[in-house]
Parts: C-alpha cells; structure tokens; sequence
C-alpha cells in the first residue's frame, strides 16, 4: 500500500482521518485561498483542495509512490463564502448574518497519486439558532472562532447554535468520512475494515 500524506495543518482533519484507521502522515501545504473572479463556491474547494494535494505532493521528500490527501471546507450563505473572520467585529457581523438562518457548508476533497487526481465536493446544510449580539462576543472571547470558516466550530463551543445539519456532520468538522474512505479505496488505500481481516 502507498504511503499516504494528508495536506492540512487542521488537527481536526488528522483526527477525522485517525478516527477510520487510516495511516498517514501530515504536511503542511500553504496555498493561496482567495477566490477567483466568479468562481462559484463548490468549484473554489474544490480547486483549493486539489491546490493542496499538490501542494503536499511538492513538500514531500521521497522516490517512493505516494498518494497525497488535500480538503478544503467553505461556509456558504446566499452564495457568499464567508472566510476565516479578521477580527472580532468581522466574526460577530457572520454570526449576525448566520443567526437564524440556514447556510451551506461545502467540503471538497481530492486524491493524488501521481498525475492521477480524484476530488468530490460534500454539500450539508446546517440551520442556526437566533444568536445574540453579547453571545456572539462572548464566543469570540472563547479563542474557538478564529481559524474557523464561517466564524465558529461545529465540533466545538459553536455546537450549542446549531439546531439542525442535513448532511455529512464530519464534513462540516472538515473532512467527509464517508466520502473520504470511498474515494481511498479507490487508491487502494483501506480504512478500518482491515483490523478484521484475515
């Protein structure tokens, strides 16, 4: 089996790929991430996340195959991205904008072996509850909010404004399980079914 390298500094995203029993190692794979004119946002991830793969593949240091894991996560509202926030006051203007509200959380992943590059782009939907301006600062406060897309964590304090996710709960966090464990098989590379194998 290849060795598989995962493109993200995101702890989230190794815990996610730890989570299904997957060995890998992880490198760092900086891109620029701003959007290009009139890029819809299901193709922006889905370019970062075959910019990072390939951005991991140009940092590791071997002769060897390998497959190289790129993802990349965007909080979409009316069709705007909304990025990681600057500061406190552009964190809480999201959270205003997302307070009872439903938003798009989009997910692309891609595989690369090679020339070989594979992506898929997870859609979920995640509906809010009515959030107060003082609760929005005061999460700002918690730390949490500052290198999230959209301005909070599901996975962590920010899960208390979510009232209702229809889709894929480990993309949201950051990295499709489902999606991700089909398109490593497709690499020949298993997850947790091979603890039993024989």
């Amino acid at each position: 089996m290849k060795p598989l390298y995962l493109a993200s500094g995101s702890p989230r995203r190794r815990e996610l790929l730890t989570q299904i029993g997957v060995p890998f190692s992880a490198v760092s794979a900086d891109i620029d991430e701003t959007p290009l004119p009139h890029e819809s946002p299901s193709a922006y991830v889905e370019r970062l996340a075959r910019g990072k793969a390939a951005a991991g593949r140009a940092v590791v240091r071997s002769d060897l195959p390998f497959c190289v894991l790129g993802a990349d996560t965007a909080v979409v509202l009316d069709g705007k991205i909304l990025g990681k926030p600057v500061d406190e006051a552009d964190a809480c203007a999201m959270l205003m904008m997302l307070s009872g509200c439903e938003h798009e959380v989009l997910t692309a992943i891609a595989l690369l072996d090679g020339e070989r590059c594979e992506s898929r782009v997870v859609r979920s939907v995640v509906r809010f509850r009515l959030i107060g301006s003082d609760e929005a600062a005061a999460y700002w406060a918690s730390g949490e909010p500052r290198d999230k897309a959209g301005g909070y964590g599901i996975q962590g304090l920010g899960a208390v404004f979510v009232a209702g996710l229809n889709g894929s709960y480990s993309a949201v966090v950051g990295l499709p399980l489902c999606e991700t464990a089909e398109l490593l098989g497709h690499f020949g590379i298993p997850c947790w079914q091979t603890y039993n194998a024989r």
